[in-house]
């Protein structure tokens, strides 16, 4: 079985490579930071010998990249039996006072990755008929939030992605589930001053990506929401 996850280099996508990798998957990874995308695929060679363990950094936010990554994939001649669309990054702001250009960088980086990407692997899925798309939406996609702006804006156009494409691929028996969780514990927060307890872990995230990807054919897990016990933050 073969896991494709971009945005593996570090948090919710190094601990689904991680999560996959230990119950006998394949792995094959992409992130725009190099080093801190090796550190993983070092760190997964090691814990998994006899596993088939590729990465490579692509900036996915631009169109070229997004293609040439899956065009990478495609060269292994492996079917893809799942695609995480994870790629993703934060910038805070409201609608009326943030950076211009903010709303652009949040679309392309948040949500044309898994569209172009998706795009460029799903005809090896029809064909087969069979395959699982996770795209990593949050919170943020159901809900406004003080000094979300763009970053809320394209997560909710994820969420419409991933709607979309549910319909349309229900008749080629491919599934496809929108994730939206809360805050996890990564990078991002690690510098905030909130106690650490206060988080999910991004194991927690991992995991029941992986439950949900074991049902049998004839079900589909359409939506996660996870939150973290007492509430967003």
């Amino acid at each position: 079985m073969n896991v494709v996850i971009t945005g593996g280099s570090r948090g919710l996508g190094k601990a689904m490579a991680e999560k996959f990798a230990a119950e006998g998957y394949n792995i094959y990874l992409a992130a725009r930071s190099e080093i801190l995308l090796y550190n993983v695929l070092e760190k997964l060679m090691n814990a998994n010998p006899d596993l088939v363990i590729k990465a490579k950094s692509f900036d996915l936010s631009v169109k070229a990249e997004a293609i040439a990554f899956a065009s990478w994939i495609r060269g292994f001649n492996v079917p893809i039996d799942i695609l995480i669309n994870n790629v993703g990054t934060f910038l805070p702001g409201s609608v009326f006072n943030e950076a211009d250009g903010q709303l652009e960088k949040m679309i392309e980086t948040n949500l044309y990755p898994a569209y172009h990407i998706t795009r460029e692997l799903l005809p090896d899925m029809i064909a087969k008929k069979s395959g699982h798309i996770f795209n990593i939406c949050s919170i943020a996609s159901l809900q406004a939030y003080k000094n979300g702006g763009s970053y809320s804006i394209s997560k909710f156009a994820l969420s419409g992605f991933s709607r979309n494409l549910r319909e349309e691929l229900k008749p080629f028996g491919i599934k496809v589930t929108g994730v939206y969780p809360g805050a996890a514990y990564t990078d991002s927060w690690a510098h905030s001053g909130v106690d650490e307890a206060r988080f999910m872990e991004p194991e927690d995230i991992a995991r029941i990506i992986f439950d949900a990807s074991k049902l049998s054919a004839r079900a589909c897990v359409e939506d996660i929401i996870l939150r973290p016990q007492l509430g967003d933050l």
